[in-house]
């Protein structure tokens, strides 16, 4: 049986070599309805969020139950279908926030000359249900909105989440994306699609638009997505030059009319397109 361990700041991760199959990418991607030809040889750098996290699961801290607040992902160049990496990460630091824990990390993959390809460092709220009902709510401090006006935006790409969509994509790790009584006790009325699952609705779209040799973005999750919601893709700025993108939740009822909400944003502190 797994021994989990509570994160505690300075805690390295177990160093090991993995590397993304082509047949992983297919499966991943077409249970998101993403045509997976979109990123040709190149891995999709949102799987390395997933990966990132179970590196702490591996090393023995749990993500059951963990919500991402913050994702960084920076890509330092293309990864490759079935290229060997190196992944190197560790707890740096561990903040109690009213609501739980707030957990900072880094997580890094190199290749073999030692060099980063992708970095994903992450701020995460690990709940803790008692502290979560004495305070109501409260995971530290709320950054500005990338997208202060959903009407600024040019939408994009549309897809229908489903459970059993949700359900392939999310085969393991945290439960509260696949199974209704774990998101329940989580507070939530429905399983959440993960972090990751959400972002390469985002890069799909950018290499749609041209594919990136290298770029630094910010991941800022803002809404719980459930597993039943639609969302639309847009972005803040113009072709090849974005400053932002949304992840929007649209009305169930009608997907063309009503109030949408950003579930998650993307900025864009730097962007290199490849030759």
């Amino acid at each position: 049986m797994q021994q989990w361990h509570e994160p505690v700041a300075g805690v390295q991760y177990r160093t090991h070599v993995l590397a993304l199959t082509a047949e992983t990418q297919v499966e991943r991607l077409t249970a998101c309805g993403i045509d997976p030809q979109v990123f040709g040889d190149d891995v999709d750098p949102a799987f390395f969020i997933g990966l990132a996290i179970h590196a702490g699961i591996d090393s023995g801290i749990s993500a059951e139950g963990n919500i991402n607040m913050l994702q960084r992902m920076i890509q330092h160049r293309p990864a490759q279908l079935g290229e060997p990496l190196t992944v190197r990460g560790e707890i740096q630091r561990v903040t109690s926030v009213p609501r739980g824990l707030r957990v900072e990390t880094d997580v890094w993959f190199e290749d073999a000359a030692g060099q980063r390809v992708i970095s994903c460092p992450r701020t995460s709220l690990r709940p803790q249900k008692e502290r979560a009902a004495a305070s109501g709510s409260g995971a530290g401090d709320r950054p500005q909105p990338v997208i202060p006006d959903v009407a600024a935006l040019a939408l994009l790409d549309r897809y229908e989440l489903t459970p059993e969509r949700v359900k392939a994509y999310s085969v393991e790790g945290n439960s509260i994306h696949y199974e209704q009584e774990a998101a329940e006790r989580a507070g939530f009325r429905a399983p959440l699609i993960g972090g990751g699952m959400g972002v390469h609705y985002l890069t799909a779209q950018m290499w749609q638009d041209r594919r990136p040799w290298a770029f630094d973005a910010s991941i800022y999750f803002r809404r719980p997505i459930f597993w039943d919601e639609a969302v639309q893709v847009g972005v803040l700025g113009q072709a090849n030059a974005w400053q932002g993108m949304g992840l929007l939740k649209l009305p169930l009822a009608d997907v063309d009319s009503g109030v949408t909400k950003v579930g998650t944003e993307l900025a864009l502190s730097s962007y290199q397109l490849a030759d």
